[in-house]
């Protein structure tokens, strides 16, 4: 199975290295499942100053993500990776299960992901570059690096051999054959905890009951 390829494009490449030093994903890493790779921003622009901001036409309150830094640097990680280009964006398409699973299932078996700051970023580098627009909730953040994570982490556990349990994530929240509906309650030992109990079939041994109770409190995503 080929590696699956993470470009992260961002002007804060530090924030987002620690969360791959532990885990799944660093566990990925090392079993070569998937390769992350982090480019600077910053580092393609021709601005003496390493400038990347300035402020809109047309007025308004912020700066804009200028055009020539994100081109460039754009342009360069396309030379190493061919796969889609993601524009992490408030006004993205919302990140749900069936996109993960599609964005895990490209060709190329590669994603390259933008992180935006600021106001955002120059809609040339949109209509030129990106392939999708994705955003992850109906909020407002600093920046576009936490949901780069959030992609890189959904996408990277459905690919074969990243998680210990083939299962897992077959039984995950929103999974298809959960048909959007978040899992069973679950319990572990010790079987009393302050006062309250594991349900009792749970402990019995009988698979049969064990699956109907299970499929009986599957809550709804709403609940």
């Amino acid at each position: 199975m080929k590696t699956f390829r993470f470009d992260i494009l961002t002007l804060f490449p530090n924030l987002c290295e620690s969360y791959l030093t532990d885990s799944i994903l660093k566990r990925a890493l090392e079993d070569n499942k998937i390769e992350v790779h982090f480019h600077n921003i910053r580092d393609f622009s021709q601005d003496k100053h390493k400038k990347v901001d300035d402020t809109p036409y047309g007025g308004g309150a912020g700066m804009i993500m200028t055009p020539q830094p994100l081109y460039d640097c754009i342009t360069h990680v396309k030379t190493l990776n061919n796969g889609p280009v993601i524009y992490m964006s408030p006004t993205g398409q919302e990140l749900n299960q069936k996109l993960v699973q599609n964005l895990s299932k490209t060709k190329t078996q590669s994603l390259i992901i933008l992180c935006g700051r600021y106001e955002g970023i120059d809609q040339r580098i949109i209509d030129l570059l990106v392939d999708q627009e994705i955003s992850i909730g109906q909020y407002v953040l600093t920046g576009g690096e936490l949901p780069a994570l959030v992609v890189l982490d959904a996408v990277a556990r459905l690919l074969p051999g990243v998680l210990g349990d083939e299962l897992s994530h077959q039984t995950d929240s929103f999974s298809d054959h959960l048909q959007g509906k978040k899992q069973h309650p679950i319990y572990t030992k010790p079987a009393e905890f302050q006062g309250l109990k594991v349900p009792d079939v749970l402990l019995s041994g009988n698979h049969g009951e064990i699956e109907k109770w299970q499929q009986n409190n599957l809550k709804n995503a709403n609940d």
